[in-house]
């Protein structure tokens, strides 16, 4: 806190969201802060920080909701203390909310919210998103299920290996046998490298939401930041914000928040089909939960499985009904 001019520290609290990064609310002499400490090795290189540091203030220039970072005495916005980065922002008051808490009218604007951080990061971002063709040098290849086949059989191992068992291995158990299947079934459905990339976000969900009341008042965590199809993000927010706790989406929803996002993104029905594609398809392919509590014994990720896994066998089965919902 030396290194900026925010008073003395009277409290700092740890903020436990978030799955990746650290965070810490001060109240200080001056005023109240939010301390990030970017602590995962894959986001945590201090000049791709400062990137997501100006491109958030290019955006609130803009009026989009962020919460750019404050720069230190030496005019940078990252501190690296230590071998780790640090950054400080202006404590922004509000709360999470999923899409359960949300009307109709609010999920259009949710739409709206993100289709006019695309367009504006289109602005103030390096050219070269929305124009770099699909068959570009760097196409995003779609999850070969060969090697899905193979991820499956490992998983199923560790499963029997886990003693003693429990209801989440009952479950886990479950659930790779059915998606064994599901992926036996539709192998020749796997879709073509991406289509229109542009700059997003990368990591959009209610925990990177703050509301104030029924308004968002910012938009935080711009660790992923950088050049991905964007119609992609929009349908990956949809697929965390609108599904239920039984693992099916809100579709009425997930229609008002498509057609706001295509209005202000100006992306087509048929991106938006593309994308519901590719995005149905790297759901009946991923396993990230389930390694992460194999494989890295984490489970802090554990409680969003049973929601998540089923969630890409309803997909499959009302593929026709999701992919109308975004589009019309």
């Amino acid at each position: 806190m030396r290194q900026y001019s925010a008073g003395s520290v009277l409290t700092c609290e740890p903020v436990d969201q978030g799955l990746l990064n650290r965070g810490y609310r001060l109240c200080t002499t001056r005023g109240r802060y939010f301390l990030k400490h970017h602590f995962d090795p894959e986001t945590a290189d201090p000049a791709a920080i400062a990137r997501q540091h100006r491109a958030t203030q290019r955006l609130a220039d803009l009026g989009v909701p962020v919460a750019p970072p404050l720069a230190g005495r030496d005019g940078r916005t990252v501190a690296v203390i230590g071998g780790h980065a640090y950054a400080l922002h202006p404590w922004v008051e509000g709360r999470h909310r999923h899409g359960g808490q949300l009307t109709t009218g609010q999920c259009a604007r949710l739409g709206a919210l993100l289709g006019a951080v695309h367009a504006c990061l289109e602005r103030v971002m390096p050219p070269g998103g929305r124009t770099r063709p699909a068959a570009g040098p760097h196409p995003v290849e779609s999850a070969d299920p060969a090697d899905t086949f193979a991820l499956i059989d490992r998983l199923l191992a560790r499963v029997r290996r886990h003693r003693p068992p429990t209801a989440f291995d009952a479950l886990a158990r479950h659930r790779l046998l059915e998606r064994r299947v599901l992926l036996e079934r539709h192998a020749d459905r796997r879709p073509p490298p991406g289509g229109p990339v542009g700059w997003v976000h990368g990591d959009f969900h209610p925990y990177n939401l703050l509301y104030r009341g029924d308004a968002p008042a910012a938009i935080v965590d711009w660790d992923r930041l950088g050049v991905q199809p964007r119609a992609e993000e929009a349908v990956r927010a949809a697929a965390i914000f609108f599904v239920r706790p039984c693992g099916t989406l809100d579709l009425p929803k997930v229609r008002a928040y498509a057609r706001a996002y295509r209005r202000a993104a100006g992306a087509t029905s048929s991106e938006l089909a593309a994308a519901v594609h590719r995005v149905w398809w790297e759901r009946l392919n991923d396993f990230w939960m389930l390694r992460w509590h194999y494989e890295r014994g984490d489970t802090r990720a554990d409680s969003q499985f049973p929601a998540a896994s089923a969630l890409v066998v309803w997909w499959t089965r009302e593929y026709g009904a999701v992919c109308e919902a975004f589009t019309q």
